[in-house]
C-alpha cells in the first residue's frame, strides 16, 4: 500500500514537472512552414543555396596566384604611371620655354627635388616585381621607355648607370609595353579605368 502511494506520488510529480516544462511563452517559438504527411506535421525550413567547389588543381592555383600578383602590382603602380605621364607632358612644355642650358638644368633639378618629395618614399617601397610592371605601364602611358626618358632628361651617362643598377636587380629600363605579350596588364588597366579610378 505504501509502495503504491509512493509510486502514485512520484507519478503525479513527474506529470506536474512535465506539464510545467511544456508551457510556452511568447519569446520561445519560431514560426516555420510545415508539411502535413498523413497525420503528422513536419516542420520545413529552406536553407540558402551555396556552392561547394572542389579544390583547384595545382596548375590553376599557380595561374590564379600569378594573376592575383600581377593584378595587385598593376593596381599599386598604375597611379604612378598616370602621374609620370602628366609630369612628362608638363616638363616637356616647360623645357621648351627654357632658353639656356643653365635654365634647363636648374628647372630639372628643382622638378627632380619636387618629385622626390612627392613620390620618393612610395616608390622606394615598391618591390622589384612592381617596379618591372611600373616600367611597362610608364611606356604604355608615355610611349617612351624609362631608359629613353632618363637619357632625354638626365643624359646618356646617367641612363646607362641606372640601366646597370636595374640589371643587377633583374630589371630592364628599356622594357616596353607590348599589347600582345602584356595583354593581362591591359585587361587590368581597362578594369581600373572601367571603375573610373583614374582617367
Amino acid at each position: 500500500m505504501l509502495r503504491s502511494a509512493v509510486f502514485c506520488l512520484l507519478f503525479f510529480l513527474c506529470l506536474a514537472g512535465r506539464s510545467a516544462a511544456q508551457q510556452r511563452t511568447a519569446g520561445d517559438s519560431i514560426p516555420v512552414r510545415g508539411i502535413v504527411v498523413g497525420n503528422d506535421t513536419i516542420p520545413s525550413i529552406t536553407l540558402s543555396i551555396f556552392n561547394v567547389y572542389d579544390r583547384l588543381p595545382k596548375r590553376f592555383r599557380k595561374e590564379r596566384e600569378r594573376w592575383t600578383r600581377l593584378r595587385n602590382a598593376v593596381y599599386v603602380t598604375y597611379p604612378y604611371a598616370v602621374s609620370a605621364s602628366r609630369v612628362l607632358k608638363d616638363v616637356s612644355r616647360d623645357l621648351d620655354q627654357c632658353t639656356t642650358k643653365k635654365q634647363r638644368k636648374a628647372y630639372l633639378a628643382g622638378k627632380e627635388e619636387e618629385l622626390k618629395k612627392q613620390f620618393g618614399d612610395k616608390l622606394e617601397n615598391l618591390s622589384v616585381y612592381q617596379g618591372k610592371v611600373l616600367m611597362k605601364l610608364i611606356h604604355r602611358e608615355t610611349g617612351e621607355n624609362c631608359y629613353e626618358i632618363i637619357k632625354e632628361l638626365k643624359g646618356g651617362f646617367n641612363a646607362r648607370m641606372y640601366q646597370t643598377v636595374a640589371f643587377f636587380f633583374g630589371g630592364n629600363l628599356k622594357s616596353e609595353f607590348n599589347s600582345q605579350d602584356d595583354r593581362d596588364i591591359e585587361l587590368i588597366v581597362q578594369e581600373i579605368q572601367l571603375y573610373n579610378r583614374f582617367n
